[in-house]
């Protein structure tokens, strides 16, 4: 290859013309790489507070090609619990809607509220570990109240089920019933999930997961 000096104008078109071309995201595109880069690095157990350092070299751009996207790391995991709040409570959409009232399906509707959100966390387990709190533990403190409403939220849609079921069933109390079991179907999931994340995602969620619901409803 010629040198700076001697190259002429072909060779500097020909050179140029060689040269990797790095392809440009689209819009929104790079959004989610770095979502997924994030989600990616908390499924690394054992992993310690992810910095936007690390997270920068992991997807080989500078800190500040991060910041044109996201206005802090708090923004990313905000970015994280949209898409798990989307995702779940779309599905919690379609269960409660698929059958009609009555004592079996309300039951039958809660253990497949549980089942589903045991199932999402073991699929994704860096999300678990945002869900849990464990990934939030030196984050914005909203971050960890927004996690807490999901929970509340699941436990409104669960209430909501076993409320339907305590009425056909007969008791007396409904919606005390359907408050105390729901309560109880929500810290289930929420222990499942937390000892799957500190475990290092060894011990699964699921384990024995129908025998527990069974005793639950």
């Amino acid at each position: 290859m010629p040198d700076a000096e001697s190259a002429t104008p072909a060779d500097v078109i020909a050179a140029e013309a060689a040269a990797p071309v790095r392809k440009r995201a689209k819009p929104g595109e790079r959004r989610v790489q770095i979502l997924q880069a994030l989600a990616s690095m908390l499924e690394q157990p054992g992993a310690e507070r992810i910095t936007t350092a690390a997270l920068a070299a992991r997807l080989d751009v500078s800190e500040a090609a991060l910041y044109r996207h996201f206005a802090s790391k708090a923004q990313m995991f905000e970015g994280l619990i949209e898409f798990i709040e989307q995702t779940v409570f779309s599905l919690v959409n379609q269960i409660t809607e698929r059958d009609a009232p009555g004592p079996e399906a309300g039951l039958l509707q809660a253990g497949r509220v549980v089942r589903m959100l045991i199932q999402f966390g073991e699929k994704n387990p860096g999300m678990t570990r945002v869900m849990v709190g464990d990934a939030l533990v030196f984050e914005h403190e909203r971050l960890q109240q927004r996690m807490n409403q999901f929970f509340d939220k699941i436990e409104a849609a669960l209430r909501q089920c076993l409320r339907g079921a305590a009425d056909a069933g007969g008791s007396v109390t409904p919606s005390a019933d359907a408050q105390v079991r729901a309560s109880a179907l929500t810290a289930f999931a929420v222990g499942r999930l937390q000892r799957f994340a500190r475990s290092g995602f060894r011990r699964s969620p699921s384990e024995h997961l129908d025998a527990s619901l069974a005793l639950l409803l």
